[in-house]
């Protein structure tokens, strides 16, 4: 999946979970959504190598669950960037059930992207 592609994903999913799940997630309009999918993505290239290697213990002891707390608290860095006003949670339990939720939307779309490609060759 290309950097573009990804953008628009992560964009529809903060919309569509904004409106699915009012209570846990908010997101001021589409162009919040827009500019906290890029902040995601550059937090995702900076910071979460990071976090991923100085959370190596837990998440083989948690078989990988732990993986999603670190995109967790990803999405917490990023709504702390745009702003709680514009874009953020209700609590971090919120943030890690949308962590859940994103990381099925991206394998599905990625997949379905890498099948696409498949046929083709």
């Amino acid at each position: 999946m290309t950097y573009f592609q990804r953008l628009v994903v992560n964009t529809l999913t903060f919309v569509s979970l904004s409106v699915m799940f009012p209570n846990m997630i908010f997101v001021r309009s589409i162009g919040m959504a827009i500019i906290a999918a890029f902040v995601l993505s550059i937090l995702n290239m900076l910071v979460k190598p990071v976090l991923t290697i100085l959370s190596l213990p837990f998440t083989l002891l948690t078989f990988g669950l732990f993986s999603f707390v670190v995109n967790a608290a990803i999405l917490k860095m990023t709504s702390s960037f745009v702003g709680e006003s514009n874009f953020g949670f209700s609590s971090f339990g919120a943030a890690i059930l949308m962590a859940v939720i994103m990381s099925l939307v991206n394998a599905i779309v990625s997949e379905r992207n890498l099948a696409k490609y498949n046929e083709k060759g």
